[in-house]
């Protein structure tokens, strides 16, 4: 029997960029280096930053966790948002994130991320059986 897991999350760019701001760690233990050199050369790397993150948050929704409890940067930190020659955000999973999509049986994963005005919003869908 399939499952589907589905995850949402919505961004407000301007309190992301005063995050960004206040905590120099923030960028580094939340992105990897990927995440960081690909945003960094769009034009406006936080709104980049800002869906990223909202995908991150997503990911974790759809496997029922969220970020309660877990701690922020160690499990947002295993989401990476990649992306294919075209553009399309793709995610990629590793650690602890890795094992608790395993246990849960999830074998397949689409993200889409859109960002307008002051927002930058993801949702996550998980398939498993």
């Amino acid at each position: 029997m399939s499952r589907v897991y589905q995850g949402v999350d919505i961004v407000e760019i301007g309190k992301f960029r005063e995050v960004l701001t206040r905590h120099e760690d923030f960028l580094t233990d939340v992105f990897t280096p990927n995440e960081r050199e690909y945003c960094q050369a769009r034009r406006d790397p936080q709104v980049h930053l800002a869906g990223h993150f909202a995908a991150k948050e997503s990911y974790l929704k759809a496997l029922g966790t969220g970020l309660s409890g877990i701690g922020v940067a160690p499990a947002l930190s295993e989401i990476e948002v990649t992306h294919s020659g075209s553009g399309r955000p793709r995610l990629a999973v590793s650690g602890w994130v890795a094992r608790l999509t395993e246990r849960r049986g999830i074998r397949q994963s689409t993200v889409s991320i859109s960002h307008a005005g002051n927002y930058a919003i993801a949702a996550v869908i998980l398939m498993g059986e």
